[in-house]
């Protein structure tokens, strides 16, 4: 469940494994409370991971442990599509 009480998915396993353009069953939600999917301060709808398609690091793509808005590349995937470990390279200073 979100915070909000929204299910967002039925198990832990069905958030890495759907088909492309699977949509999430609600609305995601930000520490501060803000709906990530329509808030205007989230333009880029991303979820950054750093991770293999099948859970693992992906060594060299998380912006040096988070740490780094630098040139480096960190792994992210749409939030829309439903598929949370799709790697999609981004420039670490992406917003």
């Amino acid at each position: 469940l979100c915070p909000q009480g929204q299910l967002l998915a039925k198990s832990w396993s069905s958030l890495f494994e759907r088909q492309a353009g699977a949509a999430l069953r609600g609305p995601i939600y930000s520490f501060n409370g803000r709906n990530v999917l329509t808030d205007p301060l989230w333009p880029r709808r991303l979820a950054w991971h750093g991770s293999t398609p099948r859970g693992g690091q992906a060594r060299r793509r998380d912006c040096q442990g988070w740490r780094s808005s630098g040139p480096g590349e960190g792994l992210a995937a749409p939030l829309g599509e439903g598929r949370l470990l799709a790697g999609q390279r981004h420039n670490c200073s992406e917003a």
